[in-house]
């Protein structure tokens, strides 16, 4: 709650929301599902497996065996589970990664507590997208209501992302709309594009749709160069 105070103040003359995550460990209690909905500003759930990705170290190590009381808490509160689908076994090759998660991991998941509505984040394989496809149960609607826009808010310096196990990930969210929108016209899809970006994430959180407008003019808009590209910064922050 603190947290989602220090963005409030932060956001100056935006009307940006934030809908607050709480991060899903083994030692995460059922009480503490029931305080964050009682919060009033935490939504849903991360699952992190631990080690799979930046910040994870803490993610959990045995879903089943450590988290299911507050997984089934978690259908009683009606607040959805976030999942970065991955496996960190390190004999499966990284482009398996997701594919094994969804045989290990989410399908025994969805079979074994329907009713528990989960978002399987960023996902990059056909494997995903035809399990999507499959689970009918829970949020009964079309596929192509149930796959919804997300972007990418975790930068990395460079020496992280160009080595030889660089960190995934793309900061992307300012120009999120204009790749999006290129994309899908490009697929012959452009009168789909709303639905994937505007209404499809809010009706699945069941939260409702903005009532804003965002407008997009097909024109060229320059080159995308971030922020200190090719610099090196003076001034590294540290604990006091």
């Amino acid at each position: 709650m603190a947290y989602c105070q220090s963005i409030l103040k932060a956001r100056e003359y935006s009307d940006f929301t934030p809908l607050m995550t709480l991060y899903l460990t083994d030692t995460t209690s059922p009480n503490e599902i029931k305080l964050a909905r009682d919060s009033g500003v935490v939504f849903v759930v991360k699952l992190y497996p631990a080690g799979a990705t930046t910040n994870s170290q803490d993610g959990v190590t045995d879903l089943f065996g450590k988290c299911l009381p507050v997984l089934e808490e978690m259908v009683q509160q009606i607040m959805p589970l976030l999942v970065h689908g991955e496996v960190t076994i390190p004999d499966v090759d990284m482009f398996d990664r997701e594919e094994v998660f969804i045989d290990t991991v989410l399908s025994p998941l969805v079979q074994k507590i329907p009713q528990l509505k989960v978002i399987m984040e960023h996902i990059t394989t056909m494997d995903a997208v035809n399990f999507v496809e499959s689970c009918d149960k829970g949020f009964v609607a079309p596929t192509r209501k149930k796959i919804f826009l997300g972007t990418d808010s975790a930068p990395h310096d460079r020496r992280k992302k160009e080595c030889p196990c660089g960190c995934a990930g793309i900061y992307n969210s300012h120009v999120a709309l204009s790749v999006y929108a290129k994309v899908f016209e490009e697929a012959g899809a452009l009168e789909k594009l709303e639905a994937f970006t505007s209404f499809n994430g809010p009706d699945f959180y069941g939260l409702p749709r903005n009532t804003s407008k965002i407008k997009l003019i097909k024109t060229p808009w320059g080159d995308i160069v971030p922020m200190f590209a090719g610099e090196t910064l003076e001034w590294l922050p540290s604990h006091a």
